[in-house]
């Protein structure tokens, strides 16, 4: 039994790290329609756009409700990174070991 929580643990790793990643590309594809690199008149970059928002808008939403208005900047996605860090590599790898060594006493 603990062996399959320790495999789930670390298939949610996994799945905040694809995330971690979405994030970034989300940012960094905004950065360039920001600065006119590309624009949405492109079918590929409006749909990779759309998707993208789609799979993060659902997360940046509460967030965006808690914090402040700072105007045009949004620091939603750095929230969700700092949040999506801790989670990855101090909390899940606290309750690999918690889950290991309660396994091996009892």
């Amino acid at each position: 039994m603990t062996s399959f929580l320790i495999m789930l643990l670390q298939i949610v790793q996994l799945l905040l790290t694809v995330f971690t990643f979405i994030i970034v590309a989300q940012a960094i594809l905004s950065w360039l329609i920001a600065f006119n690199v590309i624009n949405t008149h492109n079918e590929f970059v409006r749909a990779l756009w759309n998707g993208l928002q789609t799979v993060t808008e659902p997360v940046y939403r509460p967030i965006r409700r808690v914090l402040p208005d700072f105007g045009a900047l949004d620091i939603s996605p750095l929230v969700v990174l700092l949040v999506l860090y801790i989670l990855n590599n101090y909390f899940i790898p606290w309750l690999i070991v918690q889950i290991a060594t309660a396994g091996y006493a009892g």
